[in-house]
């Protein structure tokens, strides 16, 4: 069946998010994902289809979509990419759940308070039940008056909708370090020995307790940017039931430092993703230009242990600064945006050692990308296209992706203009079939 004939019929048969909030849409037969670019300036979200063929973006109706919010911080999708939520700025520390249409136009649903103030970050478990926002400051803290940031939990009702933040320890938040900027959150791993059912749904026997439905705890991993040599890593384990977090043995909390320390993390870490595998964790170090890389103890703790080779130079020049950094769908290849430099830096992924080596081309592996690129995602339909937001001039760049090397070209008319300071990117695809191309 070919690309466009399995579209029309996935779409035949499929019923819109649109639809089903009472609205009308219509799908373009070779828009195979939507990218969506939010704002440091403003609430504006823009939003662009992505053209199967040529990865070109072209505006998406109604675009830029609202979000009331004075400045946006971070974006994130829900696995089936149905909804995205983002994340305001400090002035208010807010979430707002978007529908995404068969069109790809956004439809605000409902805004939510986070129980912290100056949020950084955001990451979705991979069932969809658990959003999790880093923020900077606890209550009574300022910028004025420094103190320990933490993680607002909210669990994601079957319609997409947010439920009331969990509490847990009495606080209706985690508590965390002083400059938390990144999230990841693991797939699910068996810590003790498998058991592979009949449906073949994995599954692992916990002695002496419930089987947690069929899972262990999945893990979760906050950056600290805390000045170096207060770098870390926190580690927690997360209830895949409740989505309550405990830290884990290699994180612990300093009472009268009233400082959280897990594994260094560098001199500034800015950004942290973990493998589809759960194996492997990579961490972007802004100043010393660098990637550090951690494999996770699947098997008892889920600590991190850095690999032996690591770290992983983002390139030979200095002051790149890279500050977000993507894995592709695949999990064989890994990009850093650096900021000062303009680029991405592309790296093949060793699925057994999850080593980094660099892709060669004509610049060291590097991709120039608009002024000062902040985030990069790739297109999750067909994982052959990658885009960034590029602060300076109001632009995302475009890539494709070789699936056999990693290495970067240009695409046609890249760069496409978006609201003034672009935060940050995501992409989610054109409909389910598009998830299983890029995860068959």
């Amino acid at each position: 069946m070919t690309y466009k004939r399995m579209l029309q019929a996935v779409m035949a048969a499929g019923v819109s998010v649109a639809i089903g909030l009472g609205l009308t849409a219509c799908s373009r037969d070779y828009t195979a994902a939507y990218v969506y670019s939010i704002s440091a300036s403003g609430g504006n979200i823009n939003g662009f289809g992505v053209d199967y063929q040529t990865g070109i973006l072209t505006q998406i109706a109604g675009s830029p979509f609202a979000t009331n919010f004075q400045s946006q911080t971070a974006v994130v999708r829900s696995p089936d990419g149905k909804f995205i939520y983002v994340v305001s700025g400090p002035e208010d520390s807010k979430v707002v759940e978007l529908a995404v249409g068969t069109d790809g136009k956004l439809y605000g649903q409902h805004t939510y308070s986070l129980t912290g103030t100056y949020p950084t970050a955001a990451a979705i478990d991979s069932t969809g039940k658990f959003l999790y926002v880093t923020f900077t400051y606890q209550t009574g803290f300022t910028p004025a008056l420094p103190g320990l940031g933490g993680i607002t939990i909210f669990p994601i009702k079957p319609d997409n909708t947010l439920d009331t933040p969990v509490t847990q320890g009495g606080l209706n938040y985690v508590p965390v370090g002083n400059n938390p900027v990144g999230i990841a959150v693991s797939v699910p791993t068996c810590t003790l020995t498998p058991v592979i059912k009949a449906s073949s749904t994995p599954t692992c026997a916990v002695k002496g307790s419930s089987t947690n439905n069929g899972w262990p705890n999945a893990f979760v991993y906050v950056v600290d940017q805390e000045a170096s040599p207060n770098a870390t890593v926190l580690g927690f384990a997360q209830n895949v039931n409740t989505g309550t977090l405990t830290m884990l043995s290699g994180t612990t909390f300093d009472n009268t430092l009233k400082t959280y320390q897990g594994v260094r993390a560098g001199v500034a870490p800015s950004a942290v993703a973990i493998d589809p595998t759960g194996r492997f964790v990579y961490v972007t170090d802004k100043i010393a230009n660098q990637v550090i890389a951690y494999s996770i103890d699947t098997v008892n703790t889920g600590n991190l242990t850095a690999l032996r080779a690591s770290p992983f130079p983002t390139g030979t020049a200095t002051g790149q600064f890279p500050v977000s950094l993507t894995i592709d769908p695949r999990g064989k290849y890994l990009y850093t945006t650096n900021f000062n430099s303009s680029t991405l830096t592309s790296f093949t992924i060793d699925v057994a050692s999850g080593n980094l080596s660099a892709v060669a081309s004509s610049t060291a592996g590097n991709f120039t990308t608009g002024p000062r690129p902040t985030c990069v995602t790739i297109e999750p339909a067909l994982g052959t296209y990658i885009y960034t937001s590029n602060l300076l001039d109001g632009t995302i760049s475009a890539g494709k992706l070789n699936p056999n090397t990693g290495a970067i070209s240009g695409v046609q008319n890249s760069p496409f203009t978006v609201s003034a300071l672009p935060s940050c990117i995501i992409s989610v695809p054109n409909g389910e079939h598009s998830i299983q191309l890029a995860n068959p």
